[in-house]
């Protein structure tokens, strides 16, 4: 026993592209193959003729179909033959590359796009580029909201062998409101006072005990906080700009800790807001 399919469009319409198409098929469930399956004409052996007409009406059609298709995607995009990859660059425009070459050392330096998305937050200005070297094997990774500091970690980066990283943006507001377009991590607080604070925002817990050492460094005119904690071990540095507070933190495991310490402390050391 066989089933006939019958189905058909009048036209398709995209881009000036007009096709007018109809066509029977039929298919067969025995032995488990698909055939043509003859309708019962008065035209005899014309059967036939017609249906090889049919065929290659239809291959035709098919054909003219997905051709149109791809030029006229092509088209709205606006770069013919890179349809796809338009697409693709639009679902990772929160992750615009931003690694530098490698240095003689292998060392990479990052450097947040000016038009990278995400975290400006309505009624924000746009984020001061931050920048960070790294050792050549750390890769941007997805940021989670489930990651501690939520919605506002602004970067995360990972290393199988050493360790990982991630930035934090926050709005000055959400500490003080008197701080201006124009904080400072001086005007937020001295040293002690900014990691009682936000330390809980990196580890997710008191930092009280767990401050091994704190320091502050400048460099061109602006002040960085600079903490190592532990336990967890963490290296956290501080520093504020226009109406944001940056937090970035470089941890790792016990042994990431313990054989690539010297790296880690570079990596935090190097951060900049630029």
């Amino acid at each position: 026993m066989g089933t006939t399919l019958f189905s058909g469009c009048r036209s398709f319409s995209w881009q000036q592209l007009s096709l007018s198409c109809s066509f029977a098929h039929s298919s067969s469930s025995e032995n488990g193959i698909s055939r043509p399956k003859a309708v019962p004409t008065s035209r005899g052996n014309g059967l036939v003729d017609k249906e090889k007409d049919n065929s290659l009406g239809i291959s035709s059609r098919r054909s003219l179909l997905i051709t149109g298709i791809s030029v006229a995607s092509s088209s709205v995009l606006g770069f013919p033959g890179e349809g796809m990859a338009v697409v693709k660059q639009g679902l990772l425009a929160g992750r615009i590359p931003g690694l530098s070459e490698p240095d003689e050392q292998g060392w990479r330096t990052y450097r947040r796009p000016d038009d990278k998305s995400g975290g400006h937050g309505v009624g924000w200005s746009p984020i001061i580029p931050y920048s960070f070297s790294v050792p050549q094997d750390f890769e941007e990774v997805p940021v989670s909201i489930a990651d501690l500091g939520g919605t506002e970690i602004d970067l995360r980066f990972a290393s199988s062998k050493e360790g990982r990283l991630f930035v934090i943006v926050a709005p000055v507001l959400r500490f003080a409101d008197n701080l201006g377009d124009n904080a400072t991590i001086q005007k937020i607080g001295p040293p002690e006072k900014v990691i009682s604070a936000f330390g809980p925002e990196v580890i997710g817990e008191n930092v009280e005990g767990k401050v091994l050492s704190m320091n502050t460094v400048e460099h061109d005119g602006r002040m960085y906080y600079q903490y190592e904690l532990e336990p967890p071990h963490v290296l956290i540095t501080a520093t504020a700009a226009g109406n944001r507070l940056y937090l970035f933190s470089v941890t790792g495991s016990g042994l990431q800790w313990k054989r690539h310490y010297q790296d880690l402390k570079r990596i935090s050391e190097s951060f900049r807001v630029v």
